[in-house]
């Protein structure tokens, strides 16, 4: 396995504190995967992230991408973050124009792309995020699903390798996190490497290809969904919740579930339990 993205022994502290953030914080982003990042609020979920696009600095340790130390020189740090792209929780903060064609196509501007490219890719991703209708819609009039496609096509117009989101379903209602959810998986079918920071365990079990799970400002565990959640005394000692899919499949008896993989998606454990009762009524049980 490849890794885009790694954290080595870093030590971190907010100012004015003497608590760390970070300790000797050891963290693997692998290439080309959809990762859930799983910690209770304080963990260091969000630190890292702001490491991981050059915002901080570390007291202790280092940052690598694809495998070479970070350079904290400003144009290395502007070439980074069109390569490591960062979608806040609160779209708030990320949207800073009046509308969503302008504040797209800001990005796009500031990174010194030609003019007449501008238009062309700001109207793509507008299109494949589904917000042409909204183009011109003043931000302030959108939902906050709207807003964060919005904030997330600011950032995908640059083209990332890397994809960073903080929180994303935060505050969502079921549609809209589901758009998003399907957007994120269309964008890393085409290559990109999402990282999802997330205290939902139940939609980085059904989410993810890959789990890690910080705690205290460490990463405390790492491996595919079955691998982490399998240690349910670990994840329950970490203030976190066995996801709800899984839960009730260990409820299931044993002896109809030992030659089947857990289900990861409502669909799946339905089909499952549908071919248990044609089984049952084959058999005239």
């Amino acid at each position: 396995m490849s890794f885009i993205l790694e954290a080595r022994d870093i030590n971190y502290s907010y100012p004015a504190t003497d608590a760390q953030a970070l300790r000797g914080l050891n963290l693997r982003i692998p290439s080309g995967k959809k990762i859930a990042l799983c910690g209770h609020n304080g963990s260091g979920k969000s630190t890292f992230f702001l490491h991981a696009i050059g915002i901080h600095r570390p007291a202790a340790g280092g940052m690598l991408w694809k495998g070479e130390p970070f350079s904290y020189r400003q144009d290395d740090l502007r070439t980074l973050r069109r390569q490591v792209g960062l979608v806040f929780q609160d779209p708030e903060q990320q949207l800073i124009l009046s509308t969503p064609y302008e504040d797209v196509s800001y990005g796009l501007r500031n990174a010194g792309v030609p003019e007449s490219d501008i238009s062309l890719r700001t109207a793509h991703i507008l299109a494949s995020m589904q917000l042409t209708s909204l183009a011109d819609k003043p931000i302030h009039h959108l939902s906050l699903g709207q807003k964060k496609r919005v904030a997330l096509a600011g950032v995908l117009v640059l083209a990332p390798e890397l994809l960073l989101l903080d929180e994303p379903t935060a505050y969502l209602d079921r549609a809209s996190e589901q758009q998003l959810l399907a957007e994120l998986d269309r964008i890393h079918a085409q290559g990109m490497t999402v990282v999802m920071a997330t205290h939902d365990m139940n939609l980085a079990y059904a989410w993810a290809d890959w789990v890690l799970v910080m705690d205290r400002g460490t990463c405390v565990m790492e491996g595919t969904p079955a691998e982490v959640f399998a240690q349910e005394e670990t994840i329950v000692s970490l203030g976190l919740e066995l996801p709800l899919l899984l839960d009730l499949w260990q409820a299931v008896p044993e002896r109809l579930r030992r030659d089947a993989a857990p289900p990861r998606t409502a669909e799946a454990f339905k089909r499952f339990l549908l071919e248990q009762r044609e089984a049952w009524e084959f058999l005239n049980i």
